[in-house]
C-alpha cells in the first residue's frame, strides 16, 4: 500500500543547542557551523582550505603522558582543569573560502563589516594552549582537562595529550576544521582529540572543584605559590583565564577572583605563573 503523501514524516531540523559532537551518535552532521549575526550557517569550504586543514590534522597524532604522573589523572584524585574564556575563534567566508578570522590577515574584511580588528586575536588562544600542554604539570599527568569557550559561546574540549601545531598557520587550519566537523580524531585512531561539546562547562567539572578567575582589576592580589599551597589538597582547582586582547571575563560560576601581579599580564604568561606555582607545590621539576 502506498503511504499517503501527508503521512510522510518531515525531516527534523536540529536546533542551535544541538550543534555539538555526540559520542553516542553517528557523525552524520559533520558539515559544522559558524555563527554570524546570531544565526548558524553551514560551512562548505573550498577545496584549498579543506586540504590545508587535513594537512594540519596530520600533526595531531597525540603524545603520551609520563607514566609517573598517571595518578594525577585519576577521576577521584586531585587534578587541575583549565578553562580559556572569550577565545577569538570565529570562522567567516572571506572571498571564496572560509577562514579563521585574525586581525593581521583580515583587517580590511573586518573593517568593511564594521568589526574591530583588535578583537580578533586567535593567536592568544594558540599561545595559551601551547603553554598549558607544554608545561611539566601536564607531562606529569596533573592536567585533567582543558576547555576553550569562544566569544560566540562554542565550547571546545582539548585532550591533555594532544600535540597542537607549533605554527599559527597550522593551528588556524586545525581550528577551521574543528569548527566545521565538530571533532578531530587522532591519526589512525578513533579517539577524539578535539571536539565541540555541549554547554555549560560546569557540567564537566567535579563537585569538589574550586573555580578561580584571574583579572588585573581584582582587589585580591596574591602570591600564586602561597595561594595554591593554602588551598585544600583534596579540591580540584579550576583556573579560568581570559583568552582575549582586552576586557574582563564575567562568568557566574567563578567562586574566587584573584590578581597575581601588580601589572597586566598576557594570558600565556598568566598561565606560566599558574603552572610554575603548581609544579613547585607538587615537586615537579
Amino acid at each position: 500500500m502506498v503511504r499517503p503523501y501527508a503521512a510522510k514524516g518531515h525531516k527534523r531540523k536540529k536546533s542551535k543547542s544541538e550543534r555539538y559532537d555526540k559520542d553516542s551518535e553517528e557523525e552524520e552532521d559533520n558539515a559544522g557551523f559558524v555563527e554570524e549575526e546570531g544565526a548558524q550557517k553551514k560551512l562548505k569550504p573550498g577545496e584549498s582550505d579543506e586540504e590545508k586543514a587535513e594537512e594540519a590534522a596530520q600533526e595531531l597524532s597525540g603524545i603520551p603522558v609520563s607514566l609517573g604522573g598517571q595518578q594525577g589523572t585519576h577521576k577521584n584524585s586531585p587534578a587541575v582543569i583549565f578553562i580559556l574564556e572569550k577565545a577569538s575563534l570565529e570562522v567567516a567566508k572571506v572571498g571564496k573560502s572560509y577562514q579563521l578570522l585574525n586581525s593581521e590577515d583580515h583587517a580590511n574584511f573586518l573593517k568593511k563589516n564594521n568589526r574591530n580588528p583588535a578583537e580578533y586575536r586567535p593567536d592568544i588562544s594558540h599561545q595559551a594552549i601551547l603553554n598549558i600542554l607544554d608545561s611539566p604539570l601536564n607531562k606529569a599527568g596533573k592536567l585533567r582537562a582543558l576547555y576553550v569557550r569562544t566569544e560566540k559561546g562554542v565550547l571546545i574540549e582539548i585532550k591533555p595529550h594532544v600535540r597542537i601545531p607549533r605554527t599559527f598557520k597550522r593551528f588556524a587550519g586545525i581550528m577551521l576544521q574543528l569548527l566545521q566537523k565538530l571533532s578531530i580524531s587522532a591519526v589512525g585512531k578513533r579517539e577524539k582529540l578535539l571536539r565541540v561539546i555541549k554547554n555549560p562547562v560546569t557540567q564537566y567539572l567535579p563537585v569538589n572543584s574550586l573555580k578561580i578567575g584571574f583579572s588585573h582589576s581584582s582587589e585580591k592580589l596574591v602570591d600564586m605559590h602561597d595561594y595554591v599551597t593554602s588551598v585544600d589538597k583534596d579540591a580540584t582547582l579550576v583556573f579560568v583565564v581570559g583568552a582575549m586582547a582586552h576586557g574582563k571575563i564575567e562568568c557566574d560560576y567563578i567562586e574566587d577572583f584573584i590578581s597575581i601581579s601588580g601589572y597586566p599580564l598576557s594570558a600565556a604568561y598568566c598561565i606560566t605563573r599558574i603552572t610554575n606555582a603548581l609544579e613547585r607545590k607538587h615537586g615537579i621539576v
